[in-house]
């Protein structure tokens, strides 16, 4: 998966979440391959647990948005009451 941020922060919320399931679903894949030491490439699992905090951060950042403007759109028509 290993996307930039520009690539995530292009992405809706649904597809995030998408992305978000996708990568946990591989992160346990891979877990458990190196539990039975089947595991190819021992660096994706850093990738893929990146990967996870970027969609994660993306997501945060949306939610911090959507709470300041509701909070200015709020403090707007307080004041001009």
């Amino acid at each position: 998966m290993s996307t930039s941020m520009k690539e995530f922060r292009d992405l809706s919320v649904a597809e995030l979440q998408t992305k978000l399931t996708e990568a946990r679903q591989e992160l346990f894949n891979l877990r458990f391959q190196h539990a039975i030491n089947q595991l190819d490439n021992p660096m994706r699992l850093g990738a893929v647990k990146k990967d996870i905090a970027r969609v994660k951060t993306i997501i945060r950042e949306n939610i911090a948005r959507i709470l300041t403007a509701l909070a200015e759109k709020g403090g707007q028509t307080t004041q001009s009451k």
